[in-house]
């Protein structure tokens, strides 16, 4: 019986050490291999496996070690029959990737595999084709789904829409961030150009209806009252052009991307018809590991934490950063769900109950600055609950 291994290797300050991709040195990497296949090249370049431990060695600094996590995903019997995969439902979706798909050292190179909530041409789609421009996206019905992905290892990182400058934050975002125990490894912006879409042939003035997400029908509600057309809500931007063009809706357009055109054969009748013309959405890039920060970019750090209730005591959370001269790119809070009463005594009127918060906070510098780590620890003095989401390269550029 032949064993197919999923292996999880971490690799860190390796000189000179190739597996089937670019150069290590100074890098941590998540990477997945089929035992099987790669474990002579682990014996070429001199590796060794005691314990769940492969030792990897060269001649310039023997003994570096790499932490390697085992488990068997399915037996493949020698008789020819059908093997059977860890989960029936999971047989018909993608493999985790292999050593072997690993084609580059940057990111923007890589073929990686990310899930996102929608269907393809949705913006979310949009946002991880900016991020890996030779990624392969992996389709999911919700949030939920898209982050299992990557927890199963059906995908390596899960695109997740944040906050927009006309809505604001995504609350329902955050509240997957703490949920899960993925770590937060990249952010992008991306310019929101909200497009009415229709069958070809159609003009505008023949529309009867208008179909698209909800958010997307409010920001986008001048033009469409100027219109006169009925809305319909739809779950995501891209379901409602695939709906119009398979079901070949002559008296119906939709609220689109000028990509979701493009797959499923519609015309652009306008472009920009939101009411904000300028509209900037923000997302996060999640993986099961964190990423090491260099030097070569600003980074950003994410964090969540509670506070015991008494006067002063957000403000001598916040600050910690201030006293570093670090900058506060972002702060928000929500109610915490498994306690949202605090309950206070207070002599003079009586027992109150207040919201009991977790708050979200983004400051501009990196865990591996001084700075950034006094200032957490100055923290941790005061916080009931504290933890790092993610540390991370800050987007500068929008699309």
């Amino acid at each position: 019986m032949a064993v197919t291994i999923r292996t999880s290797l971490v690799v860190a300050g390796l000189p000179g050490c190739q597996i089937g991709c670019h150069n290590l040195r100074n890098r941590e990497h998540s990477i997945t291999l089929s035992w099987e296949k790669h474990l002579k090249s682990a014996h070429k370049w001199g590796g060794m496996c005691v314990g769940g431990t492969m030792r990897i060695w060269g001649d310039e600094n023997p003994w570096k070690r790499m932490k390697v996590v085992m488990q068997v995903v399915d037996h493949h019997p020698t008789d020819g029959d059908v093997s059977r995969g860890v989960h029936k439902d999971l047989v018909a979706l993608p493999k985790p990737l292999t050593i072997s798909d690993i084609v580059g050292a940057s990111d923007a190179d890589a073929k990686v595999r990310i899930s996102y909530k929608g269907i393809p041409g949705s913006y979310s789609e949009d946002a991880a084709l900016k991020a890996y421009p030779n990624c392969e996206t992996v389709s999911c019905n919700d949030f939920e789904e898209a982050f299992k992905a990557v927890e199963l290892w059906l995908a390596e990182k899960v695109i997740l829409p944040i906050e927009n400058t006309s809505g604001g934050s995504l609350h329902r975002s955050y509240d997957l961030l703490l949920r899960h125990r993925l770590h937060i490894v990249g952010e992008v912006q991306l310019s929101t150009n909200l497009s009415l879409l229709a069958l070809p042939g159609v003009r505008t003035e023949y529309l009867k209806r208008v179909l698209s997400h909800s958010q997307a029908l409010e920001l986008s509600d001048g033009f469409l009252t100027k219109l006169g057309v009925a809305r319909e809500n739809v779950d995501d931007t891209a379901g409602a052009a695939q709906i119009i063009a398979s079901n070949g809706l002559h008296d119906a357009g939709a609220i689109a991307s000028i990509r979701a055109a493009e797959i499923y054969g519609l015309n652009v009748l306008a472009e920009r018809i939101q009411d904000d013309h300028e509209i900037i959405s923000r997302y996060l890039v999640l993986a099961r590991d964190p990423i090491i920060p260099k030097a070569d970019k600003p980074f950003k750090t994410s964090i969540v934490f509670t506070l015991n209730e008494g006067p002063g005591v957000l403000f001598k959370a916040l600050a910690v950063f201030a006293l570093r001269d670090i900058n506060l790119s972002k702060i928000e809070s929500r109610p915490q769900r498994n306690r949202p009463l605090r309950v206070v005594d207070d002599s003079n009127t009586g027992t109150a109950k207040y919201f009991d918060y977790l708050f979200y906070i983004d400051f501009e510098a990196s865990m591996t600055e001084p700075r950034a780590q006094t200032a957490l620890a100055h923290l941790q003095e005061f916080a009931t609950f504290l933890r790092v989401l993610g540390c991370y390269p800050i987007d500068t550029t929008t699309l």
